[in-house]
């Protein structure tokens, strides 16, 4: 895991710490966050809306994701549920183009879930069969496996 990476995971970390301990500090650094260096307003996004990619059999590997995550696939009809994930940190960080960190240099992205129980998640996927790699030392910013869906694409589980 690269420092720039750790030192972010600290840092969202530490803010959801203050948020929670401060609930008042969070307030401030999310209004002070939202201005620029220009010093005007600027619209933020919410979160994460979605998370689209493309492979070889959708609807398996949908149904994959189900299975294995409980991510509910994608609503045929108007009223039908969308998954709905708990609030809590997200990274998002480029990583640079010639990374070991996602395995398979052909893959251009991994995705990374937040997990309550990590043991209870690894326990759970390798009793359905699936590979996973689990990292014996525990990092400052929780534990981490790695693991890869039924097409390749690199997934990292990660307890805060």
């Amino acid at each position: 895991m690269s420092v720039q990476r750790r030192e972010l995971i600290q840092i969202l970390s530490s803010a959801l710490g203050a948020t929670i301990l401060f609930p008042n500090a969070g307030v401030a650094a999310e209004e002070s966050s939202a201005q620029p260096l220009g010093g005007t307003g600027m619209e933020k996004v919410a979160g994460i809306g979605g998370f689209f990619f493309r492979a070889q059999d959708p609807e398996a590997l949908g149904n994959w994701y189900l299975q294995h995550f409980g991510i509910a696939l994608t609503p045929t009809a108007q009223n039908s549920p969308v998954w709905q994930q708990e609030a809590g940190p997200t990274v998002f960080s480029p990583f640079p183009e010639d990374t070991k960190y996602f395995g398979n240099p052909q893959k251009m992205w991994m995705i990374n879930f937040r997990v309550h129980d990590l043991e209870k998640m690894v326990g759970q996927l390798r009793a359905a069969g699936v590979d996973v790699k689990t990292y014996p030392q525990s990092d400052p910013n929780g534990r981490f496996a790695h693991l890869h869906d039924p097409e390749g694409n690199p997934i990292e589980l990660w307890q805060p």
